[in-house]
């Protein structure tokens, strides 16, 4: 009987399976091995699309890995805006010569316009017998099976992912289309998260702009200001300008950063720019004496936030310029760039920033503009980043300043702010420019 059962096993199962059953067998183990090969690829494309963090990139790497999961000679990924129409499109398996023939944006008509108005999944195993099939236009691939699928977040269509044609011939198939559906919910949440991302930088520039005074006119002065929000979210920060008339006359430059990068950085530089603003106006003391006021203040009212600021009154204008007197709380010096020569920065003591010590003592200082001579005060985001120390930083301003000195003011600050990373900056930047007009030009 052991032999029997020894005989009745496995082996013996298998040796009584006829041809057909063993190759139905064989069939079925390569299906789930093949399936089990599509899934650990499908997992190993999401993580890569989850650590993309350039959305084109990643809409890219998205619709090329989905053909070739489903095997699919065409793909395209298209992206529609708030109008609904589409605004981007990511393709692979089509040539350049196809774009110069039929244009590089699908319409919303035909079957693609049935996705979009219908966002739901669509295979299609005969193109030209669906009845939404329109003619394809002269120079477009003949296609004859589609797998479509919507891009979808919580009731919003983003776009559609669409692919044509299985290189092994016959139609798209129910693994196919889970397939697309896995990467299709990768790609819509891709697009929510940087419009998303869009929105807040936006909003928060507007709200961090909105903060910010118009420059009144400065007799005898060409002046621009310029402010420019860090590139990261979010990027609303404590760094403002601001300049005014005194009751004497003379023109008052201001600017200053706040310690911080968020909504209450942004908040607390907008009160002290508005304290500074009143102290300076109504009292004729000098620059180091009204920082001093500014300081105590905020440390009776406020707590003493942190912060740095440079103060600078213009006066006793002459033939040769004009005296200027500043005086700084632990801010960058200014850049003064003469109509001739090197450009230099008027390097003293910086004192130290609010918030630190109000009763100790702060120092004035003075020096002659030239007239023709060009003043930029700025905040650190202008000198700082990762790839530089502050010194690499203060020296390229300097010699690119100088470089531009002939440009009129606005060109010259919009330079200086492109001449670093492209005006990406890790910082926002606050920078207020003046040129000196000679006596009688203003």
């Amino acid at each position: 009987m052991g032999e029997e059962r020894e005989g009745g096993g496995i082996s013996g199962e298998l040796g009584q399976l006829g041809a057909e059953d063993l190759q139905r067998l064989q069939a079925g183990l390569r299906q789930i091995r093949d399936l089990h090969d599509r899934m650990e690829r499908l997992l190993e494309a999401v993580l890569a699309i989850s650590s993309e963090l350039e959305l084109n990139a990643a809409l890219r790497t998205i619709v090329e890995v989905s053909a070739d999961l489903v095997d699919a000679r065409y793909g395209a990924l298209g992206v529609l805006n708030e109008e609904g129409q589409f605004s981007d499109l990511f393709t692979c398996g089509v040539s350049q010569e196809v774009y110069d023939a039929i244009g590089r944006m699908p319409t919303t008509h035909g079957l693609l316009g049935e996705l979009v108005a219908h966002p739901r999944p669509m295979r299609v195993d005969d193109l030209t017998a669906h009845p939404e099939f329109r003619d394809f236009p002269e120079g477009h691939p003949v296609m004859r099976t589609l797998l479509g699928t919507p891009l979808l977040v919580r009731g919003t269509v983003y776009g559609n992912m669409y692919f044509a044609d299985k290189r092994s011939g016959g139609p798209f198939t129910g693994d196919d289309e889970r397939i697309i559906a896995a990467l299709a919910s990768a790609a819509s949440v891709a697009i929510e998260n940087a419009r998303l991302y869009d929105r807040i930088r936006r909003s928060t520039e507007e709200f961090q702009r909105s903060l910010l005074p118009e420059l009144p006119d400065l007799p005898g002065l060409h002046s621009c200001v310029r402010y420019r929000p860090s590139s990261s979210v979010p990027n609303i920060g404590g760094d403002w300008y601001d300049a005014i008339v005194l009751p004497d006359g003379a023109p008052c430059l201001m600017v200053g950063d706040v310690m911080g990068h968020d909504l209450r950085s942004a908040t607390v530089m907008s009160q002290i720019s508005n304290m500074l603003r009143v102290l300076a106006y109504e009292h004729c003391e000098p620059p180091s004496r009204i920082l001093t006021r500014l300081d105590e203040v905020l440390h009776g009212l406020h707590g003493g936030p942190m912060a740095t600021v440079l103060l600078a009154r213009l006066e006793e204008r002459t033939g040769e310029g004009w005296r200027m007197r500043w005086a700084s709380a632990g801010h960058p010096p200014p850049l003064l760039v003469a109509a001739e020569g090197p450009a230099r920065y008027l390097t003293v003591n910086g004192g130290h920033p609010l918030g630190v010590a109000p009763e100790l003592p702060r120092p004035d200082h003075e020096q002659v503009i030239p007239t023709g001579s060009t003043l930029l005060v700025y905040t650190d985001g202008l000198v700082e980043d990762r790839a530089h120390d502050l010194g690499q930083g203060l020296a390229s301003l300097a010699r690119t300043a100088a470089e531009l000195r002939h440009l009129p003011v606005e060109e010259l600050c919009d330079r200086l702010l492109c001449h670093r990373g492209g005006g990406d900056f890790a910082d926002d930047v606050a920078l207020l420019a003046v040129r000196l007009a000679a006596p009688g030009d203003g």
